[in-house]
């Protein structure tokens, strides 16, 4: 296969969603990814057999086409297995708190003096460095600390989270583009290098339209429930319609006259209250009323046919499973329907990285705790895999 990480071992300690999903986006880049689990199993996995289960489909989704091994770095034999490991591999992930490794004896300093060309990617809420270096972080506590959650939510209520966990996968997903950015300075160097995200500066840029509106008008950003805050365009909201809500986006004069052309009110195009955003923004209760009156006449895939027809921004509000099983995403191949042997049959998503030219790679569902010890510590490493189960290091 032509892959873009062919050849690149990497030996993953990624844990929840943050380091797990970044060492997904290179499994399916063709790396061979080696998951690294305490005898117990990493958080999540602990987390579903205390249920009585075997896996999730976040587990099954985020550890897909990866090899999974056990290892307890609290033993010196294994501390030492994973020396032997980093002296073949070329990446090093995990998302533990800060100096989590160092502390056992296997940071960075350690490791880069076995292998120089060794790429370490540590994934933390705040980073390495800094007073808030060792603040507790999850997903949750970011979306507080960064400033999602104070321009989240109803005006008059209180600050909300995003519903998804953005922040853990936004962490992912710079995590990847640190590692694959190393990779290629190693190529002109011949060095690896330490490389670290923190999700709170990940987040940052998020706010951009926050920060502006402050500049702008020297405020604390507000909330704005799904209107938009400060410079707004209108209309700009969520509408009800028969069977569910729609979310609508005018941005341009051209977009609002298709609108009054697609609720069959063309006699409103010249009405001082509408032919601007301005004069619509000014009047934002009158504009929205107008919308709601025809989407409530209407289900909500008709309003997004009818925008369709007329070339408006607007879509559907869909739940999961309508997403899920959204055949524009199948039929790309974004989704795919695999057989999962704990699971039965799931959807799983693949990479969203489009690299044409490049085969894509094929799914292997998600690995069971240690299914490759055999395979990793007998065959690449020569050890005795009995033994070392004995000995309680794998």
């Amino acid at each position: 296969m032509t892959t873009p990480l062919a050849g690149i071992t990497v030996l993953d300690f990624g844990q929840i969603f943050q380091g797990p999903y970044a060492t997904m986006l290179m499994a399916k880049a063709g790396a061979d990814v080696i998951k690294i689990e305490p005898p117990g199993g990493e958080p999540l996995r602990r987390r579903v057999v205390a249920l009585g289960g075997d896996t999730t489909l976040p587990m099954a989704m985020l550890n897909a086409n990866k090899r999974a091994v056990t290892l307890n770095l609290k033993s010196e034999t294994g501390k030492d297995l994973l020396k032997q490991m980093v002296a073949r591999a070329d990446v090093l992930l995990e998302n533990f708190s800060p100096g989590t490794l160092d502390g056992l004896g296997v940071g960075y300093d350690v490791l880069k003096e076995i292998n120089p060309r060794l790429v370490y990617a540590t994934g933390t809420g705040f980073g390495i460095s800094g007073p808030d270096r060792d603040n507790l972080a999850m997903d949750f506590t970011i979306q507080a600390a960064s400033g999602i959650m104070s321009v989240t939510g109803d005006p008059a209520g209180p600050p909300m989270k995003a519903g998804p966990t953005l922040v853990d996968f936004m962490g992912g997903i710079h995590l990847y583009a640190a590692v694959t950015t190393a990779l290629l300075q190693r190529t002109a160097t011949g060095q690896g290098q330490l490389v670290e995200v923190a999700m709170q500066e990940a987040v940052y840029p998020t706010l951009a339209s926050s920060y502006d509106y402050h500049v702008r008008t020297g405020k604390v950003p507000p909330r704005a429930g799904n209107r938009q805050a400060g410079l707004s365009s209108a209309p700009y909201n969520a509408f009800q319609t028969k069977d569910g809500w729609v979310a609508v986006h005018v941005v341009t004069e051209g977009h609002w006259q298709n609108l009054l052309r697609a609720m069959g009110r063309p006699d409103l195009l010249d009405d001082p209250r509408f032919n601007t955003n301005e004069a619509r923004t000014a009047n934002m209760d009158a504009t929205e009323a107008l919308v709601t009156a025809w989407t409530l006449g209407l289900n909500k895939m008709e309003v997004v046919a009818a925008a369709k027809r007329y070339k408006i921004p607007v879509a559907a509000v869909r739940n999961a499973v309508e997403v899920m099983n959204d055949p524009h995403m199948h039929e790309r191949g974004m989704l795919e329907r695999i057989d999962h042997p704990s699971l039965g049959e799931i959807i799983v998503p693949n990479s969203p990285l489009r690299l044409h030219g490049s085969d894509r790679v094929a799914p292997i569902p998600s690995p069971k705790l240690g299914q490759h010890n055999v395979e990793v510590y007998g065959r690449w490493l020569g050890q005795d895999v009995d033994a070392l189960t004995r000995a309680g290091v794998i």
